[in-house]
């Protein structure tokens, strides 16, 4: 038996030799630009602020407004020759340091907050519960405002995506410095939207962003099939003013073409407002003397006051301590005045709940199991 060993030792090194050996290479050709043959564009019914071009391999390029993002799935490179411009997005995008507090709720709605670790929000401003919640347990910590986040801690924190509001125009030192940390920077502009239901098609570009497009596109369509028997009734004729009053004592409204405006319709209403001349620029607002709310909406089925930005009213007396005028309007003096709670614009995904909460109160005598309005007293 002993005189096998030798062949049996020398054979094992053989293959021990042969299994080491590094196989040759094989030169695989370098992804270009020119490759990525988009193939498809995500489908979208309303959505116009963003697109989506996809390509095989699990890429994807992502327009908003000028900007462009090339997702860039994981394990992959992206090209050598990808345009300067083109701002690279990898998968998973995770750490994200989200300074729009709008997108919170498309997280939310896809159960995928845990991507979010960073906020540009104290605990005490969030009014979804969710994200107070991840807060006060350290599962997402403060990071700074828009204007001055604490780029030493973002960065320790390998921050995978900056997600800002249109407010980061204002200090363009912020963008520019988060992308010298090489942390790359999306401007979300869903409040740009026109449409109310394009506002609220956005969780698809988040479906995009985290991989969950199925899901994105199952929440969507869910929200659509719920609202459809209120969107084929006929409007109801009423008028709706959608309002808010500022500390000087001027009336903040939402322009004729913004989506509150839409929503309403979709709704079954009439926009009071809807023939004022709107300023020239891109924001969703504007400031009115109360002499020229007082003749648009005097006469207005309903009164919609915002309060979003301020305390939340409870009574009537309150609206009217704001502005005396504002007791000789027939929606008061009728009591028909409602306001918004404040959880109402964090919550991007509440346009269906919101046409929802209007079709109840333009065609219900006393509406109850309201979402986010509620009657003054």
């Amino acid at each position: 038996m002993k005189r096998w060993i030798p062949v049996l030792v020398l054979l094992m090194l053989c293959a021990c030799g042969h299994q080491g050996e590094t196989p040759p290479a094989i030169e695989t050709p370098a992804l270009s630009w020119a490759d990525l043959a988009w193939t498809q564009g995500l489908d979208l019914a309303y959505a116009q602020q963003f697109s989506v071009d996809l390509a095989q391999g699990g890429f994807a390029r992502i327009t908003i407004d000028q900007d462009c993002y090339l997702l860039v799935p994981e394990g992959a490179e992206p090209p050598s020759d990808t345009p300067e411009e083109v701002v690279i997005l990898r998968r998973p995008v995770h750490n994200i340091y989200l300074q729009a507090t709008a997108a919170m709720d498309c997280f939310r709605q896809l159960d995928a907050m845990d991507a979010v670790t960073l906020s540009g929000t104290q605990a005490e401003g969030w009014y979804l519960p969710e994200a107070r919640q991840a807060m006060e347990e350290g599962r997402m910590i403060y990071a700074g405002k828009y204007s001055a986040p604490d780029y030493e801690l973002i960065a320790a924190q390998h921050c995978g995506l900056a997600l800002e509001s249109t407010m980061i125009y204002h200090t363009p030192e912020v963008k520019e410095q988060l992308e010298r940390l090489g942390i790359p920077v999306l401007v979300e502009r869903s409040s740009y939207e026109r449409h109310p239901l394009g506002r609220m098609e956005w969780i698809k570009l988040y479906g995009v962003l985290l991989g969950l497009e199925e899901e994105a596109d199952s929440y969507f369509n869910r929200q659509l099939e719920q609202l459809a028997p209120i969107l084929e009734q006929e409007n109801t004729g009423k008028t709706v003013a959608f309002f808010s009053i500022t500390s000087n004592g001027s009336v903040t409204v939402r322009k004729p073409g913004d989506y509150i405006a839409k929503a309403i319709d979709l709704a079954g209403g009439v926009y009071a407002l809807a023939d004022l001349p709107g300023e020239e620029n891109a924001l969703s607002t504007m400031n009115i003397q109360m002499e020229t709310f007082y003749q648009a909406a005097r006469q207005a089925d309903i009164l919609l006051y915002n309060s979003t930005i301020e305390a939340d009213l409870e009574t009537v007396d309150q609206l009217i301590a704001k502005s005396a005028p504002l007791a000789e309007f027939k929606a008061v003096q009728e009591g028909q005045v409602w306001c918004t709670g404040k959880s109402m614009f964090q919550s991007s995904q509440s346009v269906g709940a919101l046409i929802t909460d209007l079709h109840t109160v333009l065609t219900q005598e006393d509406p109850s199991a309201l979402t986010y309005l509620y009657r003054l007293t």
